[in-house]
């Protein structure tokens, strides 16, 4: 299956990074598409929060599966990819400086034919799109 992992230390305390990254709507005006929470999660835990990555009703929705706070972040895609499968897993971890380890893994089963360095490269990128919209967001 293929996968990727990304990591990076963003400068910003971890309860802050977690939050713009659990809170998918709140990094929207920092990407190139829009994020909306179509479903909030429970009120206690946030879990099955679904969020639609696209343009109007059209795009990917996701689904918060597991919460950790300030720790961990589990979403699976629910609707919209042609994939049979997609997991991500984001980790954080306070680095000695102060600011925030991020690792940012992704699992996808397409349900096309497609080769597994085209499918790790499109994970990558979109990874990166929403790590560089995090980092607009602290500005």
């Amino acid at each position: 299956m293929p996968s990727s992992t990304v990591e990076t230390v963003i400068d910003a305390p971890r309860d802050i990074v977690y939050r713009l990254f659990t809170e998918r709507e709140a990094v929207s005006p920092h990407l190139p598409i829009q994020v909306k929470l179509v479903r909030p999660g429970d009120a206690t835990t946030g879990v099955g929060a679904q969020h639609l990555f696209g343009f109007g009703k059209v795009g990917v929705t996701e689904e918060i599966t597991a919460l950790v706070p300030n720790e961990r972040m589990e979403y699976k895609i629910v609707k919209g990819a042609p994939v049979k499968r997609h997991i991500g897993i984001v980790t954080f971890a306070d680095t000695a400086e102060g600011g925030t380890r991020v690792v940012y893994a992704m699992e996808s089963q397409p349900s096309l034919p497609a080769p597994a360095p085209v499918v790790e490269f499109t994970l990558r990128q979109l990874t990166n799109q929403l790590i560089g919209g995090v980092r607009k967001a602290l500005r």
